[in-house]
């Protein structure tokens, strides 16, 4: 049984909708989304293939969670620039690849024949997806489709799969729907 949603999805990668638990990154009404165990647990939960998370998370762990996305950010935004991911500083790279080698979910089929995902640690295996993702993206040549939203509220990173790589938002439902209700009041 999965959690209900309470975490923003669909950037088109594990490791981006990972960056999205920071709200508002950049402004004066940033919102942390994981400020404790409970939250970064309901996060695995959410979004990891792991079914359940444990609900005791250190708070050691919460801060190593939050490093590791910023670190994983700040590789991702030099990727999209085209800069070299040596231009991150070495305890960023570091951090990451740290994280991505640790031990992921391992898949099992059950009886019925249904895939089944299982991990010692949930929150720490989904966490070394999420560095495992990140490398795989920046080191591919997808990250040339990595785009910032274009709602100056938002600022999130997704990755554009259309056809002609013109997406301007992270989501048509909400920021690009924003978007043409305020250009709708301007005209």
């Amino acid at each position: 049984m999965r959690v209900a949603e309470l975490f923003r999805q669909g950037a088109g990668r594990l490791c981006l909708d990972f960056t999205r638990t920071l709200r508002h990154r950049g402004t004066d009404h940033a919102v942390e989304e994981l400020p404790d165990g409970p939250s970064l647990s309901a996060w695995v939960a959410q979004c990891g293939p792991v079914a359940a998370a444990p609900h005791v998370v250190p708070a050691a762990l919460v801060r190593d969670a939050q490093h590791l996305r910023e670190s994983v950010f700040t590789l991702l935004v030099l990727a999209r620039a085209g800069r070299p991911l040596s231009d991150a500083a070495e305890d960023t790279r570091e951090r990451v690849n740290q994280a991505a080698a640790r031990p992921v979910p391992t898949p099992s089929l059950d009886e019925r024949g249904d895939l089944r995902w299982h991990a010692d640690d949930p929150v720490i295996a989904t966490l070394a997806l999420v560095a495992r993702d990140t490398l795989d993206l920046v080191g591919s040549p997808a990250a040339g489709r990595l785009r910032e939203c274009a709602d100056p509220a938002c600022n999130a990173l997704f990755l554009d799969a259309s056809r002609p790589g013109s997406r301007r938002w992270c989501s048509m439902e909400t920021c690009g729907n924003r978007a043409k209700k305020q250009r709708l009041r301007t005209v």
